[in-house]
């Protein structure tokens, strides 16, 4: 099919015309898709009854800390230091339904208070949300995978040891243990 000058060219002797507006914009727009699962796992209501017990008191309930070290996580950092990276982040604040983010300084805080009982509490939790997701998913058979993993730390801290780490060699790590559905 032939195409006619006029359906080809096009003039561009003026420049377009640019507006700059003052924009919220964000970086990590995916936490709307967390946020709609989170809601459709009645997830926050459920880990505030993990925390109970440590909420006297406080400016920020433990769930939300709990639930911004999750997202954290998410959002790919490893290290508290980084929460800086998106501490004006509107849609952080919004999924955390939070007008200002807690500071480093009170996330590490909140992890020194937890006690074994809420960690317990914890543990029960994500048992429960796993075990529900297999009855609805009700598989005939359920084949369980085990990994290791090394994380690497420059500190003395509990719960590492000194063992076979590829990249680092001689570097106190800790070996944590996966178990993941290969069904998933």
């Amino acid at each position: 099919m032939k195409y006619s000058r006029s359906e080809t060219k096009k003039k561009v002797h003026s420049l377009p015309e640019i507006k700059f507006e003052n924009q919220a914009l964000t970086s990590f727009s995916g936490l709307i898709i967390i946020q709609k699962l989170l809601t459709a796992l009645t997830f926050p209501s459920r880990l505030r009854g993990c925390f109970a017990a440590l909420d006297g008191g406080k400016i920020f309930p433990r769930a939300t800390l709990f639930l911004q070290l999750i997202v954290h996580l998410l959002l790919g950092y490893r290290e508290l230091q980084q929460s800086r990276y998106y501490q004006d982040d509107p849609l952080v604040k919004r999924l955390l339904g939070l007008q200002r983010l807690p500071d480093i300084a009170t996330l590490s805080r909140f992890l020194k208070e937890a006690t074994a009982e809420s960690v317990d509490h914890l543990h029960t939790l994500l048992r429960t949300l796993v075990f529900e997701r297999l009855k609805e998913m009700a598989p005939a058979r359920v084949t369980l995978d085990f990994d290791g993993s090394v994380q690497s730390t420059s500190r003395r801290a509990e719960g590492t040891a000194v063992g076979f780490n590829k990249k680092k060699k001689g570097a106190r790590s800790y070996y944590p243990l996966f178990c993941t559905l290969a069904q998933t």
